[in-house]
Parts: C-alpha cells; structure tokens; sequence
C-alpha cells in the first residue's frame, strides 16, 4: 500500500493501474506475485526487503503493473516458458530504468548497461517478443542465462495465465486493455508534462495497444460464398444411405449432394509497398505467410484470381494468380521491383481500372503491406481495404477511417511459418 500511495504521487495516469489489486498473503511465492487480479505477497520476504531498500518494493510493485499493462501473462503463446518470463523482466526493468523519478531511481550494472545498449541498436523502445527474440538468438550458455536471470528477474510468475486458459486470457486481456488505454489517452492529452519524464513509456504503451491480429482470421474477412464441387455431408440421412446400401447392394436410397456452399476466398488483390522504406526480407516473410494461408483447402477456393501488385509511387509490377501452382513458381522466383517513394494512390487507380475492365467477378478486399508513410486515397474505394504494417520500429499511423489497420510481428510470421 505504501508502495502503491508514493508511486501514485509521481504517477497519477497511472492511478487506475496501480489500483486494480486485491493483496493475498501467500507463503508459497518467491517474494511477491500478480495474476492481474491479485498480487500475491510473502511477507517475511516482503518485510526484508522494505527494510533493505523502499526503492525496491516500489520498483517492485510497478514491475508487476507493467507486466500487466503489457500483458505479457497473455502472450506467451507456446514461447519456451523461462526464455518468456526473462524477456517480460528485461523489457520492463528497461522501462523503469528510463524513468527519472527518484522513488523508484536504482543505479545500473554493467550487465544491465550493455544488456540494454545490445538489445536498443537501432529502435529505442522494446517489447517482451522482441527480446524473447534477440535471447533465442544470442544462444547464451546456462551460465550466461542464469547471469541475466539474476539481474532482471524481479517478481515471480507462477499465476500467469496457461496458454490453454481461454477464459481467464480473455478476461484479464479486456480488463487491462481498458485500462492501457485509458491510460494512454490520459498521458497523450492531460498528463503530458507528468509523463514527460517517462523516457520512451507512452511509445511502450502505444505500441503495445496497437491492435494485433490472427493473420489467417483476418484473411477470411474478404471470403466469399460460392458453391464448390464437394460432399456436402449435412444434407442428407445416413441411415437411408446405409440401409439402401444394405438392402440393395450398391444401390444407396439417397445420394450426397455434389455441391457445397462455402465462404471462401476468390478474387483478391495484395499491394506490396517496394519503395526504400519497407525492408525486402519483411516483404518476402508477409508473402511467404500470405503463401501458407493460400494452401490451406479450407480458406481458399482451388481455381482463384488474386493479383499481386508491386507498388512506390506507381504500378511496378502485376502478377495474376489463379492456382497454388502459380503462387509457389511466383515466390520461388520473387523479385521486388522499384524503390521510389511511396504513393498509395496510384494501386487504388490500377484496380479501378481492373475492374472496370472486367477483370474481377466479385472483389472482395485488398491487403496493402507498407510502412504507411505515403499519400492515400481521399475517396472510399468501393471494396474493403486493409493497410498491413509490419516492422520493428512501429510508430502510430492514422489510416482513413474507411481502411482498417493491421500489426503484424515479424516474430508471429516466422513463428506460423514453421
């Protein structure tokens, strides 16, 4: 509570969030643990360390309201679990250690220094799978591990939610949503002076509130219903089918139906972004991602029409698409083509342009995969749009309010690659 009250003093956008507790005793944890429901305390432990330092419980108290600020008892998501736990420490003692707020001012190691100075080359702020993904890089030996280990480890994780918990995720995951975002929009308009000395937390927290979608789902908004060639097996009674087979031989009393209405998607078009912003090896992973989703029988239809423009400031490059066949020949083959600027509009003409021509029965959507710094379009197309980003130093991007807005991390597409 002390805790609580002195950090609340520097920190008032943060009222909410350090406010969402109860406080359990709990003499099985390692000094002090949350769920996002509860923090759980052992108070001999907890005592100690008053005693040694009030700057510690209350670095400990804000570690635990990062964690689920950020909800990283969430995301874990099959990741190997002591690597995960690691990476959720490391990124939000590098959070605090930004802050230059005296309650919670703590010097740093060298390890702690050249942890963060590895980790930070090229983009200041981090999130827990982007050092989940530079440790699974680095292969550090045991020793190496347990060194980092005890540096950033702080609180215990033993009630972060299982990966099979569906329940719990999606309570926790709505309640500290509501209040990352609550928070967000305090510190962008009322609390700006209060957050100024932060370092780079209302960039954390935008980042982390930026809206992440499953790929494959979001793929299905743009199906279509059509009917295909299959046993549609929900049409007839198998119990005539088998008796007529039975008392007839082979002769069954009612036949399936050979066609099947599905929803399934036909006619589609994806925009590569090939200007000097977007990184090839990002755009290659989006199209191989893109490929994986494309194969699956169930999400597509077996003849399609999707074509793959390669756009900077104008139409590069377009490639139609009918069969998987093409898909793969396209991707083993894949060249990206200009490097100019980036000018949203001239795609948007081209496909106009298709569909007047005749070239699509029924467009459904478009994917445009860029970094977003370009011009778009002033009026709605007449087809749904996406704008897919995908990069490690995301900043916000306001699309038209007729577009929506897609986060994809690179770590996710390697991870449903494999």
């Amino acid at each position: 509570m002390l805790a609580r009250n002195e950090l609340y003093l520097r920190m008032r956008f943060m009222d909410v969030a350090l406010s969402s507790f109860a406080y359990v005793r709990d003499d099985s944890v390692d000094l002090a643990a949350t769920d996002g429901f509860c923090i759980y305390y052992r108070p001999s432990q907890l005592g100690g360390l008053f005693r040694e330092s009030r700057v510690k419980v209350n670095r400990l108290y804000l570690h635990m309201v990062l964690h689920c600020l950020f909800r990283h008892m969430l995301r874990r998501n099959g990741r190997e679990e002591s690597r995960w736990n690691l990476a959720c420490d490391i990124t939000v003692e590098s959070v605090i250690d930004e802050w230059s707020l005296s309650s919670i001012r703590s010097p740093q190691s060298w390890l702690r220094q050249k942890t963060y100075r590895r980790l930070k080359e090229g983009n200041p702020v981090l999130t827990a799978e982007r050092v989940y993904r530079a440790l699974e890089a680095w292969e550090l030996a045991e020793r190496e591990f347990l060194a980092l280990s005890g540096e950033f480890v702080v609180d215990d994780h033993k009630y972060w939610a299982k990966d099979e918990e569906k329940d719990k995720k999606s309570e926790l995951n709505q309640k500290w949503q509501d209040i990352s975002e609550e928070m967000q929009t305090d510190m962008e308009t009322f609390s700006q002076e209060a957050s100024s000395s932060t370092g780079h937390f209302l960039k954390q927290v935008q980042v982390e509130n930026a809206d992440r979608y499953d790929y494959r789902k979001f793929l299905r908004k743009f199906a279509v219903l059509k009917e295909e060639m299959s046993v549609d097996e929900d049409t007839f009674d198998y119990v005539f089918y088998t008796y007529g087979l039975q008392l007839y031989g082979n002769m069954p009393l009612v036949e399936p139906q050979e066609w099947k209405e599905v929803s399934k998607v036909e006619d589609f078009v994806i925009v590569i972004d090939t200007s000097m912003s977007c990184s090839g090896d990002l755009v290659k992973k989006f199209l191989e991602e893109t490929y994986s989703i494309l194969r699956e029988n169930e999400s597509f239809f077996q003849k399609v029409n999707i074509h793959i423009l390669q756009c900077d400031e104008e139409v590069q490059m377009d490639r139609k698409i009918t069969n998987q066949r093409e898909l793969k020949e396209y991707m083993d083959n894949l060249e990206l083509v200009g490097e100019g600027g980036t000018d949203f509009r001239p795609a948007f003409a081209y496909i106009n342009s298709l569909i007047e021509a005749g070239q699509f029965s029924r467009l459904k959507g478009v994917i445009y995969f860029t970094d977003g710094q370009g011009v778009f379009p002033a009026q709605k197309p007449a087809y749904e749009t996406a704008f897919v980003f995908m990069r490690e130093n995301y900043e916000e991007v306001d699309v038209p309010p007729w577009a929506m807005k897609l986060i994809i991390e690179e770590e996710e597409i390697e991870r449903y690659g494999h």
